[in-house]
């Protein structure tokens, strides 16, 4: 490929909009970093909070899907400047005295707010970087989840056992409105977008080809696997360090950290790694598909042997390692829709990507809830319930090894708005 050079101040807004995602990843990990305490006040049962955690995501995907289609049309800088608002205004209801349903409706809204977050953000991105620069930014976004947890878990932690849960939800809404103060100062619209002549020009196609393209239904369900494994490290990880391995709430904050530490390494050699292997001629399939892939079923092999695992810190490491080498297809899947997607239609495809796989966000934490009420003891059914997000990696692993081709769909629509130029006006 001929490298095309990357416009001054990207890597500015790439930073910006990986502090973007730290916010993001913060709000999410409060309520699972503070579960016990949250059961505690408000007398909830196991089943009660994997309802709670899965309120998050009840507006999540409708929400990306819209505001993924707004994007397409309304400058980025604005439309990431009000998720922000809402995030941070969502937050400090809580800062109160607070019920089960107040608390709930809040987190709708946060969630409402958070769905697009990350496929805007990487529209905003990819509008800076030429497409064979794009996996390198897209694994720094990406960093922001797991930074997000490593530097929230030990301050909000620190909160929650020295004054209270409430102070964390105050906490996260100040950051939300300093981050927005930085971006309406600092946030520009990237310069890599279509002129007016060449958007009139470029070529779109029909929403439905795009989104039963085997590509995009393998990212959507490699991804879906991979999501689950992060909401169950969001919602219940904390919760299984105190509650199933007997561990305090001050120890249970550092050793919640191990996942996303981890997660971040195999993130960001998963992109370097990728972009090399593409710049240097090797195809998207293997550079981008086969590498996103095939760590969800080593993951998920090492998840399904947690019920067997004795002791506390043995299912701590086979949670922390099969968890973490999920963060390797975030890397690859939004630079594999992008190079069959046309730009006018990018932010949207890639937002209902986005509101596909995080429906795992609404199964996972009441799955794994319902198992841990009706084991026999809280230990065995958190372990039962990780295996079973073992078996779910697995499976979106090989149907992503079968799917994820990216060069193959772009040259099928080439071909197809070459033959039928009404085709790819749709």
């Amino acid at each position: 490929m001929t490298a095309q050079p990357t416009p001054k101040g990207a890597w500015g807004i790439t930073f910006l909009l990986f502090l973007f995602m730290v916010v993001n990843f913060a709000d999410k990990i409060v309520v699972g970093l503070a579960a016990v305490p949250i059961m505690h006040d408000l007398a909830l049962d196991a089943e009660q909070f994997g309802l709670l955690g899965a309120s998050f995501f009840f507006l999540f995907s409708i929400s990306a899907v819209i505001v993924g289609f707004i994007a397409n049309r309304v400058a980025t800088r604005w439309v990431l400047l009000v998720l922000a608002l809402i995030w941070a205004l969502a937050q400090f209801p809580m800062v109160g005295t607070v019920g089960f349903t107040t608390l709930m409706i809040c987190r709708i809204i946060l969630g409402a707010g958070e769905g697009p977050a990350f496929a805007v953000a990487v529209h905003a991105i990819y509008k800076w970087f030429p497409d064979e620069k794009r996996t390198l930014p897209t694994a720094v976004l990406s960093q922001g989840s797991a930074f997000g947890v490593i530097l929230a878990v030990p301050s909000l932690n620190w909160l929650i056992v020295n004054y209270s849960w409430h102070h964390a939800f105050g906490a996260l809404g100040i950051v939300g409105l300093l981050w927005s103060a930085a971006w309406l100062w600092l946030g520009k619209e990237g310069p890599l977008v279509p002129s007016v002549t060449e958007s009139a020009g470029e070529a779109r196609f029909s929403y439905a080809h795009l989104l039963t393209s085997p590509t995009f239904i393998g990212c959507c369900v490699a991804t879906f696997g991979a999501y689950w494994a992060l909401v169950l490290g969001l919602t219940w990880f904390t919760a299984f360090i105190v509650q199933g391995l007997g561990f305090s709430q001050s120890a249970a904050g550092p050793i919640s950290v191990l996942p996303w530490v981890f997660g971040a390494c195999v993130v960001i050699v998963t992109g370097w790694l990728s972009q090399r292997l593409v710049t240097r001629g090797m195809s998207t399939r293997y550079g981008r598909g086969v590498l996103g892939a095939a760590p969800l079923i080593a993951g998920g092999a090492l998840l399904m042997l947690m019920p067997y695992a004795h002791g506390a810190w043995l299912p701590i490491a086979l949670l922390v390692v099969g968890a973490g080498l999920c963060g390797s297809i975030y890397v690859v899947c939004p630079p594999m829709l992008s190079e069959f997607t046309p730009v006018s239609q990018r932010g949207a495809v890639i937002a209902i990507y986005g509101a596909i796989y995080t429906l795992a966000g609404i199964v996972a934490p009441m799955v794994m809830g319902h198992i841990v009420q009706a084991a026999g003891s809280s230990t065995q059914g958190y372990l039962h319930g990780f295996a079973i997000n073992g078996v779910v990696m697995i499976a979106a692993g090989v149907l992503g090894l079968v799917l994820l081709r990216p060069g193959t769909e772009r040259a099928r629509l080439a071909r197809r708005s070459a033959q039928t130029p009404q085709f790819a006006r749709g």
